[in-house]
């Protein structure tokens, strides 16, 4: 991925050279040019088009934002009452993800979400110990969260 941008940029400058004007409409000019050459060359390339990865990450991006969101309105409802009925806990969480950048991406997105924290993940990095502001209630929304979570991690890190 690093080289296609690389390729894109030298192409972009590339470009100017060609129409022999220096300004940054010429470079983005020539660097939509590189986008589209490397997108018609892409099944060529050792890796996966760039511009898919980017994409992955500002969906993953967004997920962590709409669960954000989604897990401040449930603390929020649970401070805002008049008498605190929660009942806190910990519970242990399966995932998928093998590496150790999924993994750690994963436990430090579901300890952004409020009402929830890591508390240790174990040796083989397939479990995780989450401690939940009110278990009952918000054990099967991290359970959805984690899935979230999971598939847009996969997209981000898999070189397909």
């Amino acid at each position: 991925m690093p080289m296609q941008i690389l390729t894109n940029l030298l192409l972009g400058i590339i470009w100017m050279f060609l129409q022999d004007s220096w300004n940054v409409l010429t470079f983005f000019t020539g660097y939509l040019f590189g986008i589209l050459v490397l997108f018609i060359l892409r099944r060529f390339l050792p890796t996966k088009f760039y511009l898919e990865t980017l994409l992955a990450v500002v969906r993953l991006f967004l997920v962590f934002i709409e669960e954000l969101f989604t897990s401040s309105l449930g603390v929020i409802r649970h401070v805002i009452r008049p008498k605190l009925n929660i009942s806190p806990g910990i519970f242990s969480l399966e995932t998928k993800l093998e590496g150790q950048l999924e993994v750690s991406l994963l436990a430090l997105l579901m300890n952004l979400t409020p009402g929830s924290v890591v508390v240790e993940i174990s040796g083989d990095n397939k479990r995780f110990y989450i401690h939940a502001m009110d278990l009952p209630v918000q054990k099967e929304s991290i359970f959805r969260s984690k899935e979230k979570f999971e598939m847009a991690i996969r997209k981000v890190t898999s070189f397909d």
